[in-house]
């Protein structure tokens, strides 16, 4: 199976996540509102850790809890873990087998915290550590460049602050979303010329905030993985403060600015942007954001900010495939890197 099939079955697998889950996230829900849960301590590596930037804005905004993203390195070689008390601690990997993220659910389970795994091994290291399990059920992802399980992950992520909180209607916008993933990938040809466009670059910067700082990350993510582009991510703050130095006529800008809280704040940046005359790659549902783009790349108009990570993804998956084909570069088996990757 390619990379490009991976990216398309991605609506038909979220889809068959949530129906199949959602008792399971609705007892681990049950459980940690039984704690006295103060607040998320999260593990993660690579494209997972985006995931976890999701969770970090998500939890948060709907559902009140402060979300640290652990430090590995602190519970294997410095072996100077910090205390967790009231935590739910949360490992998301999708293999579940890199031995930094299992020492850190470990030490969770040691110092008396609920664990829980979001992987798409249910029966790896990191599930074996866990007191709850939610499998996303991606099935085999054969391509080096995940795809399929960090949406999974997403929605796992969503499924489960959905839970928590109670929302009915939350419930409904996630049936939605992979109508609005079928939708997004109708772009692929659209994509798959504009691409062209861009072959000789080396360097970007890719641009997000809120919810969507998570996609900024991975869009990068998956540029260096598979173009082998400098590809640095920031949130249109940080780069208000200082990196926009960097911006000369045609700088490659690529911006995720859907419709939402933190639009405004993306809009003026992306109009400072073409006032310093860079080139502008931009994901969104808003045609003012849209009409400053030299390539718009339009998400559906109704797909509500905190679930626009799970679309605007797609078409940054697809620009990232298709630009790999126009650099001549081999989508299936990126340089340097394997699928599994085992840090300690």
């Amino acid at each position: 199976m390619t990379l490009h099939a991976e990216i398309t079955e991605q609506p038909d697998r979220i889809k068959s996540l949530l129906f199949s889950q959602r008792k399971t996230v609705e007892r681990i829900a049950a459980e940690i509102q039984k704690r006295d849960i103060q607040y998320v301590f999260l593990a993660a590596r690579g494209t997972s850790d985006n995931a976890g930037r999701y969770a970090n804005y998500l939890l948060g905004a709907m559902n009140g809890l402060p979300l640290a993203l652990a430090t590995p390195s602190l519970f294997t070689y410095y072996k100077q873990p910090p205390k967790l008390k009231n935590a739910l601690v949360i490992g998301i990997s999708q293999s579940g087998k890199s031995p930094d993220i299992v020492s850190v659910l470990d030490e969770g389970r040691k110092q008396g915290c609920l664990t829980l795994a979001i992987t798409n091994e249910s029966n790896s290291p990191l599930a074996q550590a866990s007191d709850f399990v939610f499998d996303v059920q991606a099935g085999a992802e054969r391509a080096v460049a995940a795809t399929k399980t960090y949406t999974a992950e997403l929605m796992a992520v969503a499924m489960l602050s959905t839970a928590l909180h109670g929302n009915k209607k939350a419930w409904v916008d996630l049936a939605k979303v992979p109508a609005w993933m079928t939708q997004v990938l109708k772009l692929n040809d659209f994509i798959s010329q504009a691409a062209q466009r861009y072959r000789y670059i080396d360097q970007t910067v890719v641009l997000g905030r809120g919810f969507n700082y998570a996609t900024a990350f991975e869009w990068a993510l998956k540029m260096k993985e598979l173009t082998y582009i400098i590809a640095e991510p920031y949130s249109s703050a940080d780069f208000a403060h200082g990196p926009i130095a960097m911006m000369v006529k045609g700088y490659p800008v690529f911006a995720v600015a859907p419709k939402g809280k933190v639009f405004d704040s993306m809009l003026e940046m992306l109009k400072r942007l073409r006032e310093l005359s860079a080139e502008l790659v931009v994901i969104s549902n808003d045609k003012k954001a849209l009409s400053l783009a030299q390539i718009p790349l339009t998400i559906p108009a109704d797909v509500p900010e905190w679930l626009s990570p799970l679309v605007s993804i797609l078409p940054a998956q697809l620009f990232a495939y298709h630009l790999t084909l126009a650099k001549g570069y081999d989508t299936e088996q990126p340089r340097s890197i394997r699928k599994v990757t085992e840090t300690t």
